[in-house]
């Protein structure tokens, strides 16, 4: 915690100005320390600092998700117990622990307060990736996914993911798109990827997936295709989605290792949904 202005602005504030001086100095000194602290992680007024190496860089976009995550869950108000249990299962997702978890913890209280810079920390997040879509993709992705995490998105959450979307770089269609897959992989995920509920054959020795033909429509969303769409378009669309969501090369251009895990959690739901759409329809 950083408290070195609010010590330093409170005592000159007291001596200079009694009480009130106090008080004015203990505010610009929590100012002064919140702004160092973002400096600290890798925030600068002009964004990420180019000097940085690849570690520095890679703790400040680690950092800024989780902030962001924590204005996010705010959007709605009070941030409940359920949204701090929803960060901490991300967390777990990423198998954050001791130094790195408390980090993503002080992060997320940093994204909840009032005067947090959104647009300002969005900014440093896009110069920190150089302008890279995939991993601009991926924050984005990450957000909505946190955001979604208890099966819905409320209306305030939904105008902060399009002001983090404009932040980025995308469009509002871009992000409803994106909103649409996402729901859609929740529901797959819930129904076990392939098909929800399997059937024993009669001998007992195998197993038949009974795939639903919502489960079907769903892995369309995920793939970003129609569900008229022929083996052709399918495959293109998979092979665009797993070279922009591939976790070794996110992690090559740029993405934090802590973040390995969800990058590939994305990629293996990909491949499920085209697994499935492909079995369904009978190519290869």
């Amino acid at each position: 915690m950083q408290i070195f202005g609010k010590i330093l602005g409170a005592f000159f504030g007291f001596l200079f100005g009694g009480p009130i001086g106090a008080a004015l100095g203990l505010y610009l000194g929590h100012r002064f320390d919140k702004a160092r602290g973002m400096q600290q992680a890798g925030f600068q007024s002009g964004g990420f600092s180019q000097q940085g190496n690849s570690a520095q860089r890679q703790e400040a976009f680690f950092t800024a998700a989780f902030s962001i995550m924590g204005h996010v869950a705010k959007a709605k108000g009070q941030v409940t117990r359920e949204e701090i249990e929803l960060a901490s299962a991300m967390m777990d997702r990423m198998d954050l622990h001791g130094d790195q978890r408390r980090a993503a913890q002080a992060a997320f209280r940093e994204g909840k307060e009032a005067d947090f810079p959104l647009e300002d920390v969005l900014k440093t997040v896009h110069s920190s990736v150089g302008g890279r879509y995939d991993l601009l993709q991926f924050f984005l992705e990450l957000q909505i996914s946190a955001a979604f995490a208890d099966g819905a998105i409320h209306p305030s959450e939904r105008q902060v993911l399009h002001r983090i979307a404009r932040g980025l770089g995308f469009s509002e269609a871009q992000l409803e798109r994106r909103l649409q897959m996402q729901e859609a992989a929740f529901r797959f995920q819930r129904q076990g990827g392939f098909g929800g509920q399997r059937q024993q054959h009669s001998s007992g020795s195998s197993w038949q997936q009974a795939t639903s033909a919502s489960q079907l429509t769903d892995a369309y969303k995920i793939l970003g295709v129609d569900e008229d769409a022929d083996a052709k378009t399918v495959k293109r669309a998979h092979r665009k989605l797993m070279n922009e969501h591939h976790p070794d090369k996110l992690m090559a251009r740029g993405l934090p290792p802590e973040m390995m895990n969800m990058a590939k959690e994305k990629a293996q739901e990909i491949q499920n949904a085209y697994d499935l759409i492909k079995k369904e329809k009978g190519f290869k």
